[in-house]
């Protein structure tokens, strides 16, 4: 594996690992752009929180300055309150071109009192389908909640709260691609989907609730970024970052299975109807 990592890294952009011993949230003014919707992206308290909006007439985005290969990657968010219902706030990593590779967290807004659907995907070499829905155990519009992407040449771990929802693991060995030498950018959006995004497109977004804002603070990165001409690489055998060999141990594993049970709504791999012909091949991993 290790040789495999080093044939991977060597041909790429040369990588700086930067070190985070302690919890430093980042400020939003020196990392993120606000990339669209015309001023209804904001960054205020001195760099400290990042408000997206949305109305009838746009959405609105931002996206790191930092180029990413491997890493722990923090963001608390505040959801949309209220009737959400037709609204999609997404926060997620991507690469560029036609087959790039993501992870994603999309949270489907809802009407007022039903639960908000945490959607997760892993995109590869262009190809997502890869779906898997929850509930959460609390509302994510009361107050910030961590939500955390764990990506190291193992595996993906997508995390709320450091309770584990969702395990991607590496299965290149059955043919299954894997991002490993793509940097991302951390991307987020605020945006009107109400043709799919509440139980189908059956639920329109109600405009007389606008404006919807989406909140975001304590932004924090363990991880290797892309620095052209560095002297230096990140992870290998000399990576001493514990995200770097982490697994999901017996613990977490314990708590994986404890959201899986109690929250899960939808799991590709359980989809019969969809895969009448078998599962794809990550699915059958133990």
């Amino acid at each position: 594996m290790a040789s495999l990592l080093s044939t991977n890294l060597a041909i790429l952009l040369l990588f700086v690992y930067l070190v985070s011993n302690s919890f430093v949230s980042a400020n939003f003014y020196n990392d993120f752009d606000i990339t669209w919707g015309d001023g209804r992206g904001k960054i205020l308290d001195n760099g400290n929180l990042l408000t997206l909006s949305l109305d009838k007439s746009s959405g609105s985005g931002f996206e790191s300055r930092n180029e990413y290969l491997f890493g722990k990657i923090d963001m608390q968010l505040k959801l949309v309150s209220g009737n959400s219902a037709g609204t999609v706030t997404a926060y997620y990593l991507s690469s560029k071109g036609t087959k790039w590779d993501e992870i994603d967290f999309e949270f489907l807004g809802n009407l007022s009192g039903d639960p908000y659907i945490l959607h997760t995907n892993v995109f590869t070499q262009g190809k997502g389908n890869r779906e898997q829905q929850f509930y959460l155990w609390f509302d994510p519009t009361a107050d910030f909640h961590t939500y955390s992407i764990l990506w190291n040449p193992q595996l993906i771990l997508f995390s709320v709260d450091g309770i584990p929802i969702r395990e991607f693991k590496n299965a290149e060995s059955k043919g299954v691609p894997f991002p490993n030498n793509q940097p991302m950018r951390i991307h987020s959006s605020l945006w009107n989907a109400d043709d799919w995004a509440t139980r189908g497109g059956l639920v329109k977004t109600d405009w007389s609730q606008a404006p919807f804002i989406a909140s975001y603070r304590n932004f924090n990165a363990e991880a290797c970024v892309a620095k052209p001409g560095s002297p230096s690489s990140c992870g290998g055998s000399g990576s001493t970052a514990s995200w770097w060999s982490e697994v999901v141990d017996s613990s977490k594993q314990e708590r994986l299975k404890w959201v899986q049970k109690n929250y899960m709504v939808y799991n590709y791999c359980s989809d019969s109807k969809r895969f009448p012909q078998g599962y794809p091949p990550e699915c059958n991993m133990g």
